[in-house]
């Protein structure tokens, strides 16, 4: 492994490490994610991703929404838990499904960022103004 995807693979760790702190302390706040501070937090870790070409999901230790739901989802036990409560025909446990709507929240943000930061120059022209395209 050379230095720079081994920084790659620090980079990305430290950034899920940093969406897990904050899904947690907005889980034990009961806050939603959506507002500040969690929001902000969250945004940051984005751009950090972005600006290390993490948010391309055909780079290695891309940091997709999906990538980042299904790490942290393997951490949780989450897959599991889904798959028993199948398996038993019973409800998820309800701390496990209050962690998949955390996740939910932070892949729905994840996406909306991802898509409006891909979007940018083709709705906004080098001179400041906007250059939609009437529909």
């Amino acid at each position: 492994m050379t230095s720079s995807s081994t920084e790659t693979t620090d980079l990305t760790e430290r950034i899920i490490d940093r969406i897990e702190q904050l899904i947690l302390e907005a889980e034990s706040q009961t806050k939603p994610l959506e507002l500040d501070p969690y929001r902000s937090q969250l945004f940051e870790l984005f751009v950090t991703a972005d600006g290390a070409g993490l948010t391309n999901e055909k780079s290695a230790g891309a940091l997709s929404a999906d990538s980042i739901c299904r790490s942290l989802g393997l951490r949780w036990g989450l897959a599991s838990a889904a798959r028993d409560a199948v398996s038993q025909q019973s409800r998820i446990p309800p701390e496990h499904l209050a962690r998949m709507r955390l996740l939910w929240s932070v892949m729905r943000m994840w996406m909306e960022w991802s898509y409006a930061w891909n979007r940018w120059t083709e709705f906004n022209s080098s001179d400041g103004e906007t250059s939609r395209t009437s529909t």
